[in-house]
């Protein structure tokens, strides 16, 4: 009976030792949340900067973005090509405030919240009109290590217009 319980606890003592031996992977939150931060600091200076490729360096080639009032953007490419047609806009401008950064425990993913301001000119009626509202970005840790946003959406706080009365037409 005693050898049974002897190679019991041997078997117990190697998987014991062998759980020790592996190591967890290093704690990097910390670091990620700063990364993601400054990343987003950045991203501001471009945005006002107006410059589209500094502010498509930040998505990785396969975002997708998705804002009031258009259709999804899909890819890195097409969001630099919409960033430069809003950059021509004298009246464009953006800020934003995070409020929330969250970074998974397994240090891949990440998303950001806040509130947005923008401004821009209606092509309809020449005048600079103002959105604000909320946002949710997601980013995905590259293999470099970089951060990059892989889904950009954000929700405006402001109403639609009133669609004008239907005419009474003659039948």
């Amino acid at each position: 009976m005693k050898k049974p319980l002897a190679l019991c606890a041997v078997a117990v003592f190697i998987a014991m030792a062998a759980g020790c031996g592996q190591q967890q992977p290093p704690d990097t939150h910390d670091a990620d949340v700063k990364a993601i931060a400054d990343g987003e600091n950045q991203m501001g200076a471009d945005y006002a900067a107006k410059d589209a490729d500094k502010v498509a360096s930040h998505f990785a080639d396969d975002v997708v973005a998705m804002y009031a009032g258009q259709p999804a953007i899909r890819g890195k490419e097409a969001l630099r090509t919409s960033g430069k047609q809003a950059f021509a806009d004298p009246g464009f401008a953006i800020t934003t405030q995070r409020s929330v950064i969250e970074v998974a425990k397994s240090g891949d993913l990440a998303y950001v919240q806040g509130t947005y301001q923008i401004s821009g000119t209606n092509p309809a009626t020449k005048q600079v009109e103002h959105d604000h509202g909320y946002y949710v970005t997601v980013y995905r840790k590259m293999a470099d290590g970089s951060w990059k946003a892989v889904s950009d959406i954000a929700t405006s706080e402001v109403p639609p217009p009133t669609p004008p009365p239907a005419s009474k037409g003659k039948h």
